[in-house]
């Protein structure tokens, strides 16, 4: 019998196409003799629908065909089941069943911890990152100081409120620059370098931080790391076991990975040996170098950094984690972690032998293996304590009484 494993993507969040892209590249890719794949995706109105057409990403150009021809739904658990059940019709009928979700969404209100806790709330079994190792992966101020308090390499930073800046901008300003320029100015919550700057002096600072704040109410800043060679590595698995994947480095055709670096170039990559590893059309726009030609000493340093951090954030099913690598001194610092990366890192599994369709199926069966774990954890008790208490309302205080006994 085939798994029914419902796919999650889009979302109202400014990532909201790429999630598109990185969902139907994995669809295509699914293994239709295992599972029963079945689209699942949020409109920016935060709307859901499913239907077949939306495996197909000529759909999302005319949304008003998409909501014609496909189911506007809920997910919920009804009678020991999940389903997707009409919103609209006299009987509400139930559309689809599903035993496992596999959120790929990218940013706020979606990757963030936020679909995760309502997928947990109702039970359902699900793929990558609980509630805590979404939260965090999505916040950077968050994730920089459980770094710091790990003992992880990371650059100097500072943070701040939108409210302490407008309050105080010169105030704010004498502290980042404490950091010396050049530095780079980044939302605190969004990820595919949204609202990101890089300031060179303080008029750019004031630029850089007005561009961050219309995105976020916390913004952080950081010292940019000097003679900088990106370097990305993936890691799948759970808290029980990782694994490493290949080593990336990226090339970027501005001072940082840009979005358009990022999602609108032309995709090549220059793989092992010299030869061209064409990129997915979710990450076609950065030229890569795969393996990154680092020194032994360096790469292990940048594997046990990876492993630590995702022992630290308890990451679960495939993640991607960016260095900063300062080459004059060969000194690597943790930047950040993605916890539902771009194309799901398919591309960094591939040049060590590992197929995307088989690093889907590793993540449907880490996916089963936490919810398994999860549900033999103790989450309430039978004892009902409210039983025999007396009416709340105008005799509430004898309830109050009672509890406090």
């Amino acid at each position: 019998m085939k798994i029914k494993l419902g796919v999650i993507f889009g979302g109202e969040s400014v990532e909201h196409e790429v999630s598109i892209i990185s969902a139907i590249q994995a669809m295509n890719k699914m293994d239709n003799e295992k599972y029963e794949i079945i689209p699942i995706y949020i409109a920016k109105n935060r709307e859901w629908y499913t239907g077949e057409s939306l495996k197909d990403i000529d759909t999302f150009q005319d949304m008003d065909l998409l909501k014609r021809y496909c189911n506007n739904v809920v997910l919920y658990a009804k009678n020991g089941h999940f389903v997707l059940q009409n919103k609209k019709g006299l009987f509400k009928r139930v559309v689809k069943e599903v035993d496992i979700i596999f959120p790929i969404v990218h940013g706020t209100n979606v990757e963030d911890g936020t679909l995760q806790g309502y997928l947990q709330s109702i039970g359902v079994p699900y793929v990558g990152g609980d509630v805590y190792a979404s939260v965090v992966g999505q916040d950077k101020i968050y994730m920089k100081q459980i770094f710091k308090a790990e003992n992880l390499p990371i650059t100097d930073y500072v943070w701040f409120y939108d409210s302490e800046y407008q309050d105080d901008s010169e105030e704010v300003i004498k502290k980042i620059e404490h950091l010396k320029y050049p530095v780079i100015v980044k939302p605190c919550l969004l990820g595919s370098s949204v609202g990101i700057s890089v300031a060179k002096d303080k008029e750019e600072l004031k630029e850089a931080i007005e561009t961050a704040i219309s995105y976020d109410n916390r913004i952080v800043v950081e010292k940019v790391v000097e003679n900088l060679m990106e370097v990305n590595i993936s890691v799948l698995g759970n808290y029980e076991n990782y694994q490493l994947s290949a080593i990336e480095q990226v090339i970027p055709k501005s001072a940082f990975l840009t979005y358009e670096d990022k999602y609108v170039g032309d995709g090549k990559t220059k793989g092992k040996h010299g030869m061209k590893y064409k990129s997915s059309k979710g990450m076609v726009s950065t030229d890569r170098i795969i393996p990154a030609p680092l020194e032994d000493k360096l790469k292990e340093q940048i594997e046990e950094i990876a492993i630590n951090a995702c022992k630290a954030l308890k990451t679960s099913g495939v993640v991607r984690i960016d260095f900063l690598v300062d080459t004059k001194t060969n000194k690597p610092y943790i930047n950040e972690i993605n916890n539902i990366p771009g194309s799901l890192s398919f591309y960094l599994w591939e040049p060590i032998g590992k197929e995307y369709s088989e690093l889907l199926d590793d993540l449907v069966n880490i996916g089963i293996k936490d919810y398994k774990h999860r549900i033999t954890k103790t989450h309430s008790f039978d004892t009902n304590i409210l039983k025999g208490f007396t009416e709340f309302g105008s005799k509430g205080s004898k309830g109050v009484k009672s509890l406090r006994k």
